[in-house]
């Protein structure tokens, strides 16, 4: 399979940069008069796979699918399925994060040949950088991507995200880290290329990490609803390939599709114009 750093870069010139969320809140079904539980959580994929059709990456958070158990993991197959027959990449928002033998089966699970298995997943490297490396092996075995949880917005995230570790932030480490990743796979590649493990960098962090120098994408939730200005992406840490990602902002737009594909394509466009 084509690297996923290729496939990614493909796509949002061609349908633009905005990653629009799949996050079937219980607060968010009630609103879209859905029923919480497992028909409801799929009344509202299907909503949200059909309005989403037309852009180039959704992320599925997999907390909300989870929470309803094995039916809740059956429509997260279906619906991930679903994305990628419409041609679209799909970015589990899974946060996966673990040593040894644990992290090799969650590799498996999400980047390896599982029904489970997206075009890329989302991991957590506070373990340390090292203990993600099975699921970066299995990722670029399949030709899948891995984005690593760098600078969040949360305020209880500071704490840990901006010590000093040396002369650097450990948020700054972290992007150093899959900097290394992306060199490494771009020195055995035939010509330059996007990398194709990025970092998460959310919209409201004051005080970037430098990016001038990754090689991947970045993930940059929290625009919207969560008080993060699409304003403030232009230039965004020196980041060569910025994705915004979306879900409440658009979600409460629907349950009318083209509702919902309106306020996500506004976005789009808003967003396309400032990077």
């Amino acid at each position: 399979m084509e690297a996923f750093g290729q496939r990614l870069t493909a796509a949002v010139s061609e349908r633009g940069p905005l990653c629009p969320g799949i996050d079937p809140h219980p607060e968010l079904l009630r609103a879209w008069g859905l029923s919480a539980d497992a028909d409801g959580l799929a009344a509202f994929s299907d909503i949200c796979v059909t309005a989403f059709a037309g852009f180039a990456m959704v992320k599925p958070q997999v907390a909300f699918f989870e929470a309803y158990g094995s039916a809740g993991f059956a429509v997260l197959e279906r619906t991930m399925a679903a994305l990628r027959e419409a041609g679209v990449l799909v970015l589990a928002d899974a946060k996966r994060g673990d040593i040894g033998s644990t992290m090799a089966a969650y590799a498996a699970a999400w980047a390896g040949d599982s029904p489970l298995a997206a075009d890329a997943v989302t991991a957590s490297p506070y373990l340390g950088f090292g203990s993600l490396q099975p699921l970066l092996d299995t990722a670029a075995a399949h030709g899948r991507g891995v984005f690593v949880l760098a600078a969040t917005s949360n305020p209880e995230g500071a704490s840990v995200q901006r010590a000093m570790a040396g002369s650097r932030t450990v948020a700054q480490s972290v992007v150093d880290d899959v900097a290394s990743v992306n060199r490494a796979a771009a020195n055995q590649a035939a010509g330059p290329s996007t990398g194709s493990v990025g970092v998460v960098v959310g919209a409201t962090v004051t005080d970037l990490p430098d990016l001038s120098a990754l090689g991947g994408p970045v993930l940059v939730p929290g625009v919207g609803a969560q008080g993060g200005r699409a304003d403030a992406l232009g230039g965004f840490g020196g980041a060569r390939l910025v994705l915004p990602t979306v879900s409440r902002e658009v979600l409460r737009a629907g349950p009318a599709v083209a509702d919902l594909r309106a306020a996500a394509e506004r976005l789009r466009d808003e967003v396309a114009y400032l990077i």
